[in-house]
């Protein structure tokens, strides 16, 4: 695999910049950003043939910056997902190559986000069974964000918590031991800020729910489905909780940005 290089000879742009110039190839790391998506979507989203937008994830692809995973519902189907993390090394370099004082220094820890005066966000993951995937997602992002912001989980199909998910997640220092698989009938009527669909079955059968939410999709394969053994499988559950865990704190800031900014609209029109 071709990988853009994060630095480039004195007086030349970063090959990023160069790549990233092209109107197609943001928008789809815009759109990949946001969600995981199929070839079909994207070019919906784009309104460019499949050919053209297949070209251009090629290329993204090429440089890492975006990474592809065959559905766990049609295995001849293929899901799109931006490398945030690439894209972050990539990018902060761009301003280092410019001027010393401009490189990016990481965070050493997930930010929190901000209090706010009315209700904190509410996401909701769902899956198929409810026993692993949304539940460690559901306990992740409360745990990270320090309870500014409250998640809820359900299947389509639940099923009992697996002894692995537990396990990965004390791993982390996180007892989700007591949780309780609930079907996604159970919040109906819930209103939330934010549906977030981990499994490809799911994503296909997501009912709509009160108020219009954001929805977003992150294709994750079922751990329990990588062994034929508790023990075989445990090392799936290991990466998934990686996965999760990288995601969940890019929408921790994400979220955090969204807030920051609607209070900086909010002060700019009171003045």
């Amino acid at each position: 695999m071709r990988r853009v290089a994060v630095f480039e000879a004195s007086g030349s742009p970063p090959p990023v910049l160069q790549l990233l110039a092209d109107p197609h190839r943001w928008r789809l790391l815009v759109e990949l950003s946001l969600s995981d998506r199929r070839v079909g979507e994207l070019s919906d989203l784009l309104g460019r043939p499949q050919n053209l937008v297949s070209y251009h994830l090629g290329e993204l692809r090429n440089a890492g910056l975006v990474a592809a995973r065959k559905s766990s519902a049609d295995r001849r189907d293929t899901y799109y997902r931006a490398e945030l993390g690439r894209c972050r090394e990539l990018l902060g370099a761009v301003g280092s190559t410019l001027h010393p004082a401009l490189r990016s220094r990481p965070d050493l820890a997930m930010p929190e986000l901000p209090p706010r005066q009315r209700r904190a966000p509410l996401v909701l993951f769902l899956c198929t069974g409810n026993s692993a995937r949304s539940q460690m997602a559901e306990a992740l992002l409360e745990h990270h964000s320090r309870g500014s912001v409250h998640a809820r989980s359900a299947g389509s199909h639940p099923k009992a918590l697996h002894p692995n998910a537990v396990r990965a997640m004390a791993e982390r220092g996180i007892d989700i031991s007591g949780g309780t698989a609930k079907h996604m009938a159970k919040f109906a009527h819930s209103r939330f800020d934010l549906v977030i669909t981990l499994c490809d079955k799911v994503k296909e059968i997501c009912p709509e729910f009160p108020g219009q939410p954001a929805t977003a999709h992150w294709s994750m394969p079922d751990p329990a489905a990588a062994g034929g053994t508790d023990e075989g499988s445990y090392p799936a559950f290991q990466r998934t909780a990686e996965e999760l865990e990288a995601r969940i704190g890019l929408l921790i800031e994400r979220m955090a940005a969204q807030q920051q900014n609607r209070r900086e609209m909010r002060g700019s029109r009171a003045h």
